[in-house]
């Protein structure tokens, strides 16, 4: 196989690597810096899929799939999730790499399309423990419950993810790094990333034989279900064999009704990704011993003192299938404003991976800052925080912020002709 430079990838590979069905003659690097970013390539097909599954639902159900609150806040964790990108290679790669070269025992060859195939099971088999030991210690639930506090079921719910998760997920990968070449396992690590995309729908039913092998949307909604019988189930990310083989696997039965099992209520993107941690810390304190505390952090979410590992399944809430999800009421304009407002943001953060080798390390930062600002402002409006500083004065000190930025040049606008605006804005 030839060595590939780093190109963008064709519609036609964008569309087969959604679904893992890329071959290992076009996937195959010598070095990892030669691996195309295929997440972030992949944003095109995020939108187009996303607005695809709008209108099909509309057609089918007379409403749309997608709530605006719920909705930005799941592609607002998307987009924060991803901002240690724009500075440094993530950890899972970057640990990799150091025991590659450092520790490994044996160099498969990185054109080989056994090795290809090894390393797609060898990834999907790690991610399936990442995933379980997610829901069984209470830390590693701290960031992974973020991508289920939606109580939605769509495509927006697949894109919110965790800023904190790969700082704990890197550990069950660094057995490959002892025979697999790092450009093999970035490009498997990024295709079982991409495929869970498409999982994420309530308008595929079920499958056929594919249900029998393969991860669906059908076996994939039991997952991120409350109701009793889908509590700690389906861990797959992109076969179902594992939880097959190790007794974790549940058909879909009855209406699945999502989110978690005690609902956080917010729309604040950054409390969803760390309310957590505080609720740990929290009972940490509470608790009296340091076996117990210990056990606070290292056991399940629900355990307490005198109770099993995982907690009790008695006390978990009983579900009706009436649960209504929280949905305050935002005015229309309110939410054309925050739609807006986050697309123009999506314009920047884009721009920022595009340039991000020709940006200096003080513009990187100073965009991230922005990004996240505008991020946790829109979820303050979304929430319609009062108080103080209440969502207004949040917001009024993001639009003075991108005036300035804007005004030295830190940001640019997405769209030239709203150049001309921006700049009379800074000096009235």
């Amino acid at each position: 196989m030839a060595v590939h430079e780093n190109p963008a990838v064709s519609l036609s590979q964008g569309i087969r690597m959604m679904f893992y069905v890329m071959t290992p003659n076009e996937t195959a690097f010598r070095n990892e810096e030669e691996v195309p970013d295929y997440v972030q390539q992949a944003t095109p097909l995020f939108i187009g899929m996303l607005v695809l599954e709008f209108l099909l639902s509309w057609v089918k159900n007379g409403r749309a799939a997608i709530r605006v609150n719920d909705g930005i806040t799941s592609l607002s964790a998307g987009v924060l999730s991803r901002l240690p990108g724009v500075l440094a290679k993530s950890v899972e790669l970057s640990t990799y790499i150091y025991v590659w070269n450092n520790y490994r025992l044996l160099e498969l060859p990185w054109d080989s399309p056994w090795t290809w195939w090894l390393t797609f099971l060898g990834v999907d088999f790690g991610y399936y423990w990442v995933h379980r030991l997610s829901h069984e210690v209470n830390i590693m639930w701290a960031a992974h419950q973020v991508h289920h506090s939606s109580e939605d079921y769509n495509l927006t719910t697949a894109l919110r993810q965790s800023l904190t998760q790969q700082y704990a997920s890197w550990l069950f990968y660094l057995p490959m790094a002892l025979l697999v070449p790092p450009s093999v396992f970035a490009v498997h690590l990024q295709f079982n990333l991409l495929y869970q995309f498409w999982i994420h729908t309530e308008l595929v039913s079920n499958l056929g034989p594919v249900e029998l092998v393969m991860n669906t949307p059908s076996h994939h909604r039991v997952h991120h279900g409350e109701n009793s019988y889908c509590i700690d189930k389906n861990y797959a990310g992109t076969l179902i064999i594992w939880d097959r083989i190790f007794g974790t696997f549940a058909p879909e039965r009855e209406k699945v009704i999502y989110g978690l099992t005690h609902p956080i209520n917010t729309f604040e993107v950054l409390w969803v990704q760390f309310q957590h941690y505080v609720h740990i810390w929290n009972t940490l304190w509470d608790t009296p011993g340091i076996t117990n505390k210990l056990s606070v952090i290292f056991k399940g979410p629900g355990w307490g003192p005198g109770k099993p590992r995982l907690g009790l399944p008695e006390e978990l809430p009983e579900i009706t299938g009436k649960e209504v999800p929280h949905n305050p009421s935002i005015p229309v304009a309110l939410q054309a404003y925050v739609m807006l407002q986050f697309l123009l943001m999506l314009g920047i953060y884009h721009e920022m991976f595009a340039t991000k080798a020709i940006l200096s390390q003080i513009t990187l930062l100073l965009r991230i800052g922005y990004v996240t600002l505008t991020l946790t402002c829109l979820g303050f409006l979304i929430d319609q925080r009062q108080g103080l500083p209440g969502a207004a004065i949040w917001e009024s000190i993001r639009c003075l912020t991108f005036l300035a930025f804007h005004r030295f040049g830190y940001v640019k606008m997405v769209f030239a002709s709203l150049a001309i605006p921006t700049e009379v804005g800074v000096y009235y």
